[in-house]
């Protein structure tokens, strides 16, 4: 198994601010964690660090005045109105070097997407990537340009059918939004339902229109979702339409923040939850480029990327977290040295609800999408 981890220090350059969620030290530590395991050197994994994308590729997606405002913004001149981009205080701020580091974000994607379309590697991680609700003329949800689109994008035009897969809490909306009607590209999105959670979207109805009726897929989960039932709705959706579409390509959005520590959502995954599911659907990819996405309690990211990418390889960590990578446990005030979790408690109620909400998810599903791909 050839692979390929897509990652640069350069993005540690960039802050959202001290007050923002989004840390990009999650980064660093992410590839600390990698380094501790020896994952960062394993014989057939080439590491390779991202350039930017280039101002056309990201054209494919984003309108012209749009990506102007993030150019003028980034490079700290006053522009009016920048709000009507979705940039300015709150979520998506304005930051020097916002343009760079959307640039290298979008590059590390695309050179994951050439890489595996090549041949020259079957599965490649850029888990700096996933931002996945920018829309073409508007920056949302800590996202400034779509990268997973522009990766579609690239690998549409060389003739590829690609399926998307994204299991971040919140609703891939962008990704979404980008192939509503396109019926050579499946979008399947798992996500705490959107009645309880940013961006408001992912309900089980919104199934693509006209000639991409039934290509887009929203599976929607009651807050509290554990592994157990999470396994159970992600076994009865995706493996079956993932076989019947059957593409050349998975790209697959990784987010962790459905984490049960995680301060932003209000899932229950525990890391070995999350890994269980990468691993099926490495295992369903005849190609994959995974991306990361979401995550904001630090240490469980870490922990679950770097799992993640030794699930890619076929790679079977210790428990204990290397001795030395102890500085950071300590720095960053790691509940255990350990990476699993331990077993998450939840009462048979809230198991109760959240398995039947998610079996009523599922049963739409069968009834209004299975159908168009010829599923019984």
């Amino acid at each position: 198994m050839k692979t390929a981890l897509i990652h640069s220090d350069q993005y540690e350059r960039f802050d959202y601010g001290p007050e923002h969620p989004l840390r990009m030290e999650r980064l660093g530590l992410t590839w600390r964690l990698m380094e501790a395991y020896g994952l960062t050197a394993l014989p057939e994994a080439r590491v390779l660090a991202p350039g930017p994308a280039d101002e056309a590729a990201i054209g494919r997606f984003h309108g012209r005045e749009y990506v102007e405002a993030l150019k003028a913004a980034g490079n700290g001149l006053h522009v009016p109105g920048l709000h009507r981009f979705g940039l300015g205080p709150g979520d998506n701020p304005i930051f020097p070097g916002l343009w760079e580091v959307a640039r290298l974000v979008a590059g590390g994607s695309l050179l994951a997407a050439k890489l595996v379309a090549d041949g020259e590697v079957e599965r490649a991680f850029h888990f700096a990537g996933g931002l996945h609700h920018a829309m073409p003329d508007r920056a949302s949800g800590f996202c400034y340009v779509n990268d997973p689109v522009l990766a579609i994008l690239w690998l549409r035009e060389r003739g590829l059918r690609v399926s998307y897969v994204d299991i971040d809490a919140h609703h891939g909306d962008g990704v979404q939004f980008a192939f509503y009607g396109d019926p050579d590209v499946l979008t399947i999105s798992t996500h705490e339902r959107g009645d309880r959670l940013f961006p408001g979207t992912g309900f089980v109805e919104e199934a693509g229109e006209g000639a991409g009726h039934g290509y887009s897929v929203n599976l929607p989960l009651e807050p509290y979702t554990d592994d157990e039932v999470y396994w159970e709705a992600f076994e009865a959706v995706v493996p079956p339409l993932l076989g019947a579409f059957k593409p050349d390509v998975v790209v697959a959005q990784l987010g962790i923040d459905s984490h049960a520590t995680d301060p932003l959502t209000h899932l229950s995954f525990s890391v070995q939850g999350f890994t269980r599911a990468v691993g099926r659907i490495a295992e369903l990819s005849p190609r994959l480029v995974a991306l990361g996405g979401g995550g904001y309690d630090l240490t469980n990211v870490a922990r679950a990327w770097t799992a993640a990418w030794a699930v890619m390889n076929g790679v079977e960590l210790s428990p204990e977290l290397p001795s030395g990578f102890g500085e950071d446990v300590q720095r960053f005030d790691f509940r255990s040295s350990l990476l699993w979790d331990p077993p998450i408690e939840l009462s048979a109620e809230t198991r109760r609800r959240a398995r039947e909400f998610a079996g009523r998810q599922v049963e739409v599903i069968r009834r209004s999408i299975f159908p168009v791909h010829g599923l019984a």
